[in-house]
């Protein structure tokens, strides 16, 4: 969801369209197939600037010490696991063999270690909670757009913003 609003605000993505729209995401996903191979190739990074790049938390501590914006986008880790687990079962795929409990323990995990990362890193970081893009799209696009030194299309930025696509919420089942 950030990724479709920080392109409709007006910024330039580094995509390669590899990934398009499915049923789990109409819109499309916006990714750059390379960021998988962070850890072990790095030599794309220069094809991003200028432009942002999703990233996902397992592999932020693999960038190079440098300067970047970061907004890290925070999910309640069990709609991360029931999305995950749906796109799983949709796509055919085996999920991992745990339980969701253990799930939801390693990606906590996962989120502690990169936000001690971060925090030694020289990386601004804004951290923007999911539900938030939801429940007050207008304030998360004003907020975004002054960490990225201004000039988005906020208007434009709130209208990505698609609740009925929010449907891995929390709370009973």
């Amino acid at each position: 969801m950030m990724m479709q609003m920080l392109v409709a605000g007006g910024l330039a993505p580094l995509t390669d369209g590899q990934r398009g729209a499915d049923e789990d995401n109409p819109r499309g996903y916006l990714e750059y197939d390379k960021t998988k191979s962070l850890r072990s190739d790095n030599s794309w990074l220069g094809d991003a600037r200028g432009k942002v790049v999703k990233v996902i938390v397992q592999l932020l501590e693999y960038l190079p010490r440098e300067k970047y914006r970061i907004v890290f986008m925070q999910r309640d880790l069990i709609e991360v696991v029931r999305s995950q687990r749906t796109m799983l079962e949709r796509s055919g795929k085996q999920g991992a063999a745990l339980s969701d409990a253990q799930l939801e323990g390693l990606f906590s995990k996962q989120v502690e270690a990169v936000d001690r990362f971060l925090q030694a890193s020289d990386a601004q970081v804004l951290k923007v909670q999911h539900r938030s893009c939801i429940d007050c799209p207008a304030e998360v696009a004003a907020e975004v757009n002054r960490f990225l030194g201004g000039g988005l299309d906020e208007g434009a930025m709130v209208e990505a913003v698609d609740p009925t696509l929010y449907r891995q919420q929390s709370g009973p089942e």
